[in-house]
């Protein structure tokens, strides 16, 4: 059977996954009376919750004698590491981008590598039934994307189909028959060349994604480079300077059909399948027959821009929460990730029993978090800083830059602009995007977005919408002002009054209710002024017989203000900390005695 191996990338949100669900109902993948949730290729939890695809997948359809292998990958720049492996499985792309919205700027990261490595792009304008779909404006943005990031003739000649995913059609012309996705179908069995392998070759595959079955226990996706994959075969795992991991036996050969992995006995080249088998394999080795000696070629990734350290939760309140508490276990849980994360990197801290997690950005290592805690963790997270470096050929600090797309409505253009100049951001360009809204370019150090969704959410009323993509490294550009409000400190420990909470939000906006448990050290609102504020929630009232406990129910509370795991992590300071477990995220200070805080601050004016 011919095979295509295709990827589908865009800008999250512009329905790369809604649009594989409908290429496989169309392909006869699913039973007529199957039930299939929507948004099929999303199957972890957290993915769900989100909306995001986070994890790279492999799914499988038939159409018309032609095996074609559809990798569905992440929209948002901070899962780019899972794009860039899997780029190297692919012969051909499926760019997706909203009618409406163009080429936002993670559709211009992906694209850039799937360039560099020659695959010929298809261009999809998905939502063509939006009713500010602009389609003839956001086909030359595609053409002017594709030059700048320096598409040869060949690539820059693509075919183009105008979409919509959720309806399930796709056509070649813009006021077209409009009735399914056949013509997509057709489009990549034709412009997609075939896998380039040899048959004949000793079989030899690379490591692209890993997953861990409760049944199999290594699984290890990739595509068969050459040769064959047959069950129970010796194999070998070379990393890529040539030297031996293991050997072992393919005890498993699993190949995709629709949403399900078949086990077969043979694979051949230019397939995608999962072996099982193997106990030490990882990301990117080689697979190979005995009497390969030399590894495949593997994508290198890009390196982390930030860093957080990860810390055993020395709370007050540690252990009560979480089941796994202890250093060693979050040490083990960190480099376990790392196997099957090769953008996230882990080392140990100069700190006791706290680690170093570098990765992407901060959605990326907030969604490490989540996942901690919900398997039991414990911990405190502290502020993240950005990985400087220094240029060999200059001897100058440099520090990773972002490019920022910003689509804003006009009223709020101005404060958006004064905010970003605040943090450095220099201004690239300013056009207005249509419907009253202006879009605003910025090129910004990392460190100046530390922090400022939050407040720019607040600025533009929950307007605006605001994409980021890493640029490069340029020189360090100065001190940043972080945030300018105090803490309010708890003085006690117990849990929270309303009697006590009513006399203390005059003192600026508070992050607790009524009846929470809080300890010496822990901040449980932003004081109105710059400075830090130590305050008792616990005190209760006096009773006498002239002081009635009723008369409590009187005092009306403003709602606090809850954060949720990025947001907390986004607002800390350097000398502040979040504590996450599986039923609370709190914020407190790193030092939570008071005169130790006083002697470390003097220490620090003095310095």
């Amino acid at each position: 059977m011919d095979i295509r191996n295709i990827a589908i990338i865009a800008h999250v949100d512009h329905g790369k996954t809604t649009l594989v669900d409908q290429l496989l109902k169309q392909s006869g993948s699913f039973r007529e009376n199957q039930h299939v949730a929507e948004r099929a290729m999303d199957s972890n939890d957290l993915e769900r919750e989100r909306g995001i695809t986070i994890l790279a997948k492999c799914t499988s359809v038939v159409w018309k004698d032609t095996r074609i292998n559809i990798i569905d990958t992440p929209g948002h720049a901070d899962f780019g590491g899972e794009v860039e492996r899997i780029l190297s499985m692919v012969d051909g792309a499926v760019v997706l981008v909203d009618s409406a919205e163009g080429a936002l700027p993670q559709t211009k990261f992906v694209v850039g590598k799937a360039l560099a490595r020659g695959l010929k792009p298809i261009v999809v304008v998905n939502k063509i039934d939006r009713g500010d779909a602009r389609p003839d404006e956001v086909h030359n943005e595609i053409f002017d994307l594709f030059a700048a990031l320096g598409a040869n003739d060949e690539q820059l000649d693509f075919p183009m189909l105008f979409a919509s995913g959720r309806q399930g059609w796709a056509d070649e012309e813009l006021e077209g028959a409009r009735k399914d996705l056949a013509p997509m179908f057709d489009l990549i069995v034709r412009h997609v060349p075939a896998p380039k392998v040899d048959k004949e070759a000793p079989f030899a595959m690379v490591a692209t994604i890993l997953e861990n079955d409760n049944f199999l226990g290594r699984v290890l996706t990739g595509r068969v480079e050459q040769g064959r994959a047959k069950v129970n075969m010796p194999v070998r795992v070379l990393r890529p300077d040539g030297s031996v991991v293991e050997t072992g036996r393919l005890t498993k050969l699993l190949s995709f059909r629709g949403l399900d992995r078949v086990p077969v006995e043979e694979a051949e080249a230019g397939d995608i399948v999962a072996v099982a088998g193997l106990s030490e394999a990882t990301i990117p080795e080689t697979i190979a027959s005995p009497e390969v000696t030399e590894p495949l070629k593997s994508t290198p990734v890009d390196p982390p821009t930030l860093s957080m350290t990860f810390r055993l939760n020395d709370g007050p309140l540690g252990g009560r929460e979480g089941k796994k508490v202890t250093s060693r276990q979050i040490r083990d849980r960190l480099f376990k990730e790392t196997e099957g994360n090769i953008a996230i990197r882990v080392s140990e801290s100069p700190e006791s029993e706290a680690f170093e997690v570098a990765g992407r950005g901060e959605l990326q290592l907030g969604v490490l978090i989540e996942q901690m805690r919900r398997e039991g963790f414990e911990l405190t997270i502290g502020r993240p800083r950005v990985l400087f470096r220094t240029n060999e050929e200059t001897g100058e600090r440099e520090e990773p830059y972002e490019e920022v797309l910003i689509d804003v409505d006009e009223p709020y253009s101005g404060v958006v602009v004064e905010k970003m100049a605040m943090r450095k951001g220099l201004m690239q360009d300013m056009q207005p995007s249509g419907g009253g809204k202006v879009r605003l370019t910025f090129l910004i150090p990392s460190r100046g977005l530390i922090g400022y969704h939050g407040e720019f959410l607040t600025d533009t009323r929950g307007t605006g919408i605001m994409n980021r993509l890493f640029s490069g490294y340029q020189p360090w550009a100065g001190p940043i002002e972080g945030r300018r409000n105090g803490s309010l400190i708890s003085s006690e420990d117990g849990a929270t009054t309303q009697y006590s909470l009513y006399s203390l939000q005059d003192r600026g906006t508070l992050f607790v209710d009524a009846g929470e448990k809080v300890y010496i050290g822990m901040i449980i609102g932003e004081h109105s002024r710059e400075n830090d504020l130590e305050v008792n929630p616990v005190r209760e009232k006096k009773l006498t017989n002239i002081r009635a406990a009723g008369k409590d129910e009187a005092l009306l509370l403003t709602p606090p203000r809850k954060m949720n795991l990025e947001q907390a992590i986004a607002y800390i300071e350097d000398d502040e900390l979040v504590e996450v477990t599986p039923s609370a995220v709190r914020i407190r200070k790193r030092y939570l005695d008071p005169h130790e805080r006083k002697k470390r601050d003097r220490a620090g004016a003095s310095a």
